[in-house]
């Protein structure tokens, strides 16, 4: 009789220490569940490329790629993120000052990391060179017949002149693509 009064006072005993350590340890998962993400990430609303200039500033939305808990509230995919791409060292970087979900816009403080500058490869496409070269080469062709007869020399050193300048002298600028990841951090 003693030896079932110990044995049940035993199970009853360990029930009871380690119930509150199972819900403790479901109380943790609940609260690593709430934690914020430290970045979200979204994507330019246009649906097309954007060439911007590292010195001027451009308001344009963006639209949460894949949802999550930031800045303190729940932006599921599909959330429009509220800001502009603003001048920085080396590009242009977002700031954030808005999310609207579901109708209901809320301030938040976020910004991407800096966008880097590129030249613009709308003149240094295939055909902005070949454009930039025949260019050269109609310039090696004048100069040639101003000073003599033009031959295949001038005529290929002006079309690889007109070339190199054309992409020497591309502006540097900001693309962003539509389907471009672009992370906010708090």
């Amino acid at each position: 009789m003693l030896n079932r009064f110990l044995a049940l006072t035993t199970l009853i005993g360990a029930t009871t220490l380690f119930a509150p350590v199972a819900s403790a340890n479901q109380a943790e998962g609940t609260l690593i569940a709430q934690n914020n993400n430290r970045f979200i990430t979204a994507t330019s609303t246009q649906n097309e490329p954007l060439y911007l200039n590292s010195d001027k500033r451009y308001s344009f939305n963006l639209e949460v790629a894949k949802g999550g808990r930031f800045a303190g509230y729940n932006l599921p995919a599909g959330s429009i993120i509220r800001g502009e791409y603003v001048p920085a060292e080396g590009g242009l970087r977002y700031v954030a000052q808005a999310a609207t979900v579901n109708g209901r816009t809320f301030n938040i403080n976020a910004s991407s990391e800096i966008l880097e500058t590129v030249k613009d490869p709308r003149d240094t496409s295939g055909g902005a060179v070949a454009e930039d070269a025949g260019i050269g080469a109609g310039a090696g062709i004048v100069l040639g017949e101003v000073f003599g007869d033009a031959d295949a020399g001038e005529i290929i050193g002006g079309a690889a002149a007109g070339a190199a300048v054309g992409n020497l002298t591309a502006d540097n600028v900001v693309v962003i693509e539509p389907d471009q990841p672009i992370n906010l951090y708090e």
